[in-house]
């Protein structure tokens, strides 16, 4: 049975669970799921809810989703100046994922895109190494080189392709590249990067090797959205791992493979199944 997804973020004001919720039994639906956060330091209220009619969802008409779209604006929304969405829950979200050499975080998704409701677009990245592996997934690879004197250049065919594409989520997936202000401002909100640290320690180039130097006991991964300010983004996944003194910076490598694969595709999940909210530099999560 086909179901929906609402997300609603407003200021918190009195009555508004009870709104929505009247406004979904009154339209004959059944809720599936429901959370809500009010963040007592902002006053910010968030609530995503996944809901399908009584009888088969499968009935709508763009007429009918129209209509309730535009009933929920009318009748709940603008009494809170809520900022919302809804979408059915099937749909899957269009990306476009960047690498560089390493596949270990790719070939992860590429093994679970389904589950994760992902519709893969394209696959860019400035070597060519993986053409071939990419292919073999029936997905297109472009190949675009970069160095000091093309950034710009190459930048502006990464826009051009994900605009083409229609691609929705960018997913840097260990693509070892800064990306510059005016992507990062294309894409806020809707690119996912996975850095080889547990954030905030470790930021920028060679976190395993600064975590070796350091002697640390721990290395993780963490998954965030990209901002022009270098791995400083709101944290959507991290996981961590035991080391020890024993290890050298290779060993840390490879333990570290595994946790940024399993928490780049654990945040693609969370982002397409619209669960995550943006609350200033944090995150809202319902799981």
């Amino acid at each position: 049975m086909q179901s929906l997804i609402l997300t609603i973020s407003c200021k918190d004001k009195p009555g508004i669970v009870a709104k929505v919720t009247k406004f979904l039994f009154d339209n004959g639906f059944n809720i599936l799921e429901s959370g809500q956060f009010n963040d007592k330091d902002t006053d910010n209220f968030f609530m995503r809810t996944e809901f399908h009619k009584h009888q088969d969802s499968s009935e709508f008409t763009g007429l009918s989703f129209s209509k309730l779209k535009s009933d929920f604006e009318k009748q709940v929304a603008q009494d809170y100046k809520m900022k919302w969405e809804l979408n059915f829950s099937s749909i899957k979200i269009p990306a476009l994922i960047l690498i560089s050499k390493e596949i270990h975080c790719l070939n992860n998704i590429f093994l679970k895109k389904d589950s994760l409701n992902l519709d893969i677009r394209g696959v860019i990245s400035n070597h060519n190494d993986n053409k071939e592996l990419v292919e073999s997934n029936g997905i297109d690879f472009f190949y675009l080189p970069i160095d000091n004197n093309s950034k710009k250049d190459q930048e502006e065919q990464i826009i051009n392709i994900f605009k083409k594409t229609d691609s929705k989520l960018m997913i840097l997936a260990r693509y070892m590249q800064i990306l510059s202000e005016d992507i990062c401002n294309l894409v806020e909100g809707n690119a996912i990067n996975i850095h080889h640290s547990f954030l905030p320690g470790f930021k920028g180039a060679k976190p395993y090797h600064q975590a070796q130097k350091r002697g640390v006991k721990i290395i993780g991964a963490t998954a965030h959205y990209v901002t022009s300010d270098l791995d400083e983004g709101p944290i959507i996944e991290q996981e961590t791992i035991r080391v020890n003194h024993s290890m050298g910076v290779n060993k840390f490598i490879e333990m570290g493979k595994d946790i940024e694969s399993t928490v780049l595709s654990k945040a693609i999940k969370l982002h397409c199944e619209k669960r995550i909210f943006l609350n200033k530099n944090k995150t809202v999560i319902f799981e």
